[in-house]
C-alpha cells in the first residue's frame, strides 16, 4: 500500500510538472498532450483527489517509512503543481477580456457559472433543444449535423456551426465544441454540430466541399429552427480550426462548390480554437515544417500530392484577403499538437490584410482541445466567445463598415 501510494503520487507529481511545462518535441508531443490537457483542465478534481489520497495513507498508515515521506512529498509537489494551474486557468477570462477590448469590444461575458466546472461533462441547459442527425448531404453518417435551438428561440435568430477536429482523420459531432453550443443555443442562437468526411477516403477539398454543403444547408433549413440565413458565424478546433478558417477565407468560391457554385457559402464570422494555418511551411516554424512533412499531410492531401501547389490549396496562410470577415483566434501557450507560433504568425498575417477586426486570444497554460469539457478555464473562453459573436451579430445589423485595415502587431 505504502509503495503504491508512492507511485500515484509520483504520476500525479510528474503529470502536474508536465501539465505547467508540457514535453518538448514532436516526438514527445502525442504524450505530453493528453497527460496535460486532462491535468490542466481537470486541477480542481485532481487536486481534491491528491489531497483526499493523502489525508486517507496519513489516516490508515500514519508516516512510519521513508517511502510514506517520499509519497506525502510527492503528494506536496503534486498538490502545488495543481494550484499554479488552477491560478492560470482562472485568469482565462482576463486574457479574453483583454483581446476583445484591443479590438473595440467593451462587452463583458455574461458571468460565468462556476458550478459548471464541478460538472465537466454535463451539456444540459434549462431550454436548448437538440435535433440529431439531420441530413444536410447524400452520402450516410459523415454528411450528418445535429442542431440545438432553444424552445422560446425567436425568428431571425444568428446561427453557429461548429466544425469538430481530429487531425482530419478521426472524430464526430458528437465529441467537441459541446460547452459553446448549449452556451450559444441558451442565448438564442441556432448552432449546428456537422460531421465531415474523414481522411484517408477522404482527400483534399472533399472536407471542405462537404461543409460548405453544410453551409448551404444552414442557410435553407436553418430558418424552420428560428434561424436568420443573413447571418452565420462558424467554429472549430484544432482541425475544425483549420476547416472553419477555411470557410471563412473561401466564402462562395466556385472550384470548391462544385455542383452548387450559386450557393452563398460566406460567413460573417470565425472562431478557430488552437488551429491549423500553414500547409507549407512557409512560416519557418520546426513544428510546422515537421506537420507538413508527416504523412498525415500526406493523407490528408492524398498520395497525388504535389507541393506546393497542392499544400498551398490548404494553407489558410495562402487564403488571406481584405475582406475576410471578422476573427477571433484562439489558442494555449502550451499547444503540445500545434505551436502557439503558428498562430500568432497567422494572426499577424490577417492583420496586416484583413479590413475587419482580428482579435486574438493567447491563453498561457492552455494545451490542446481545452474546451472540450467545462473547467474553470473553457467556461470563461466561452463566454467571452459568446460577447465576441453577439457584438459582431449587433455589428452586421447597424451595417458597420470597416474604416481601416486592422492594426498589425
Amino acid at each position: 500500500m505504502t509503495i503504491s501510494f508512492a507511485l500515484r503520487q509520483a504520476v500525479n507529481a510528474v503529470a502536474s510538472v508536465n501539465a505547467l511545462r508540457p514535453m518538448d518535441g514532436p516526438r514527445s508531443a502525442v504524450p505530453a498532450f493528453p497527460a496535460g490537457w486532462l491535468t490542466s483542465e481537470l486541477a480542481p478534481q485532481l487536486l481534491a483527489a491528491t489531497a483526499l489520497d493523502a489525508g486517507i495513507h496519513v489516516a490508515r498508515r500514519g508516516v512510519r517509512t521513508p517511502t510514506d515521506r517520499i509519497g506525502l512529498a510527492l503528494a506536496a509537489a503534486s498538490a502545488a503543481g495543481l494550484a499554479a494551474n488552477i491560478l492560470t486557468g482562472s485568469r482565462a477570462g482576463a486574457e479574453m477580456d483583454a483581446a476583445l477590448t484591443e479590438v473595440g469590444i467593451d462587452l463583458p461575458g455574461r458571468a460565468v457559472d462556476w458550478r459548471s466546472s464541478s460538472r465537466p461533462f454535463s451539456y444540459r441547459r434549462e431550454g436548448v433543444r437538440r435535433v440529431r442527425n439531420l441530413a444536410y448531404a447524400p452520402g450516410g453518417k459523415r454528411f450528418l449535423v445535429d442542431v440545438y435551438h432553444h424552445r422560446d428561440t425567436p425568428a431571425d435568430a444568428p446561427m453557429l456551426l461548429q466544425v469538430h477536429g481530429g487531425g482530419w482523420v478521426i472524430g464526430n459531432k458528437d465529441q467537441q465544441g459541446l460547452p459553446l453550443m448549449v452556451e450559444m443555443a441558451s442565448r438564442g442562437w441556432v448552432c449546428a454540430a456537422v460531421n465531415y468526411p474523414l481522411s484517408p477516403k477522404a482527400v483534399w477539398p472533399d472536407h471542405l466541399v462537404a461543409l460548405k454543403r453544410a453551409v448551404g444547408w444552414m442557410r435553407t433549413e436553418g430558418p424552420q429552427y428560428g434561424g436568420d440565413p443573413g447571418f452565420l458565424a462558424v467554429t472549430g478546433g484544432s482541425a475544425g480550426g483549420h476547416l472553419s478558417t477555411m470557410l471563412a477565407l473561401t466564402a462562395n468560391d466556385a472550384v470548391l462548390q462544385p455542383g452548387f457554385e450559386d450557393l452563398d457559402t460566406s460567413v460573417q464570422a470565425c472562431v478557430p480554437f488552437y488551429g491549423a494555418y500553414d500547409f507549407t511551411g512557409e512560416s519557418g516554424i520546426p513544428a510546422v515544417r515537421w506537420r507538413v512533412e508527416s504523412k498525415l499531410t500526406r493523407m490528408v492531401l492524398g498520395r497525388d500530392a504535389v507541393f506546393p501547389d497542392s499544400y498551398l490549396a490548404a494553407s489558410p496562410l495562402a487564403k488571406l484577403h481584405a475582406g475576410a470577415p471578422p476573427f477571433l483566434v484562439i489558442h494555449g501557450t502550451n499547444d503540445s499538437l500545434i505551436p502557439v507560433a503558428e498562430a500568432r504568425d497567422f494572426v499577424r498575417r490577417l492583420r496586416d490584410v484583413s479590413y475587419n477586426p482580428v482579435a486574438y486570444a493567447e491563453l498561457r497554460g492552455a494545451q490542446h482541445a481545452f474546451d472540450l469539457f467545462h473547467s474553470l478555464r473553457s467556461d470563461q473562453v466561452t463566454t467571452r466567445v459568446a460577447a465576441f459573436l453577439e457584438w459582431t451579430r449587433a455589428r452586421a445589423e447597424e451595417g458597420t463598415e470597416p474604416a481601416q485595415p486592422s492594426v498589425t502587431q
